[in-house]
């Protein structure tokens, strides 16, 4: 899918911007179809896959004087790789002034009009609601724009909160809002996805949340901790985890259940969160988090009311 804010983030950063995607693929691939990267003069985020390929890729990119390529490449035959497919690439250049608008992105690869395959299969998708695959299409390439699925809410940015937010941040179909008392406490960049929450009263930002979020609470401080809980309890959650111990966890479990909570409200946090056996690192933390991360799309909660969801983080 497209992802239209990374890109649009990207361009406004950096200026040109070159997008290299995955349009179809025969046999076996590196990456699978709608796979995509954006590459700039001085870096690139996003991954097409398959080392050489990508190499090739990026720097026929940062090349590239044309708007819009198309390439197929055989992966054997052209890079030595014994993935045995081909993969077909198109490689288009964005400025600020030629960002795509729209549910979806269609626009020719070769410059030819639009057929009326293609304008059938858009008005299609845009009177049903029904997202097209991404394809080429009579010399058109067609993709859906990327609607993130998964809200998650990260509530800290120490040095835990900063290590799952840049493991966690090129995962795709996720949005992070990332919250703390003040802008200083994050680092200077912030990864391509994210958005900052800055909010001296922290628990209060509790209510600017959906109610089918995912929270991830790890600030600086027990009693603020608390709080966001004590708050995510009466507001609504698809699922919510708290860093800390067990011990943590039984005096949290306390002094919930005095702020009026049940146990079976209480029991929809889960403390600790990641897998412990992989130590106490902020990365190792970070990789147990995103690893159930995943594993939960796989199962997803039902809740018409978060509140009465279970929580698995």
């Amino acid at each position: 899918m497209f992802d239209l804010p990374a890109l649009t983030a990207a361009v406004h950063q950096h200026g040109r911007v070159a997008r290299v995607v995955i349009a179809a693929h025969d046999g076996s691939s590196p990456r699978e179809t709608g796979a995509s990267m954006l590459v700039w003069a001085s870096g690139q985020s996003g991954t097409i896959g398959g080392g050489a390929l990508e190499y090739q890729a990026t720097l026929a990119a940062r090349a590239q004087t044309q708007a819009c390529t198309l390439a197929r490449i055989p992966l054997g035959p052209a890079l030595g790789q014994c993935c045995g497919g081909a993969v077909t690439l198109v490689t288009e250049v964005f400025t600020k002034s030629t960002l795509p608008q729209g549910p979806i992105v269609a626009r020719s690869v070769d410059g030819s009009p639009m057929p009326l395959a293609v304008q059938r299969l858009l008005t299609q998708a845009r009177g049903q609601g029904a997202q097209p695959v991404t394809q080429v299409l009579q010399g058109w390439l067609i993709e859906p724009v990327l609607t993130p699925k998964r809200q998650l809410w990260l509530w800290g940015a120490g040095h835990v909160g900063r290590a799952i937010a840049a493991v966690m941040a090129p995962l795709p179909d996720l949005s992070i809002t990332w919250i703390d008392v003040a802008l200083d406490r994050f680092p200077d960049a912030i990864p391509l996805g994210l958005t900052a929450l800055p909010a001296p009263d922290l628990a209060q930002a509790m209510a600017l949340a959906p109610r089918d979020a995912e929270h991830l609470i790890l600030t600086f401080s027990h009693l603020l901790d608390l709080d966001i809980c004590h708050r995510a309890l009466h507001h609504g959650f698809l699922r919510c985890g708290l860093i800390g111990s067990a011990t943590k966890w039984v005096r949290f479990q306390k002094r919930l259940a005095e702020l009026g909570h049940s146990p079976i409200e209480i029991a929809k946090i889960t403390c600790p969160i990641g897998q412990p056996a992989l130590g106490k690192h902020p990365q190792a933390i970070a990789l147990g988090v995103a690893t159930d991360f995943l594993l939960q799309a796989q199962s997803p909660v039902q809740a018409a009311n978060p509140k009465e969801a279970p929580c698995s983080i």
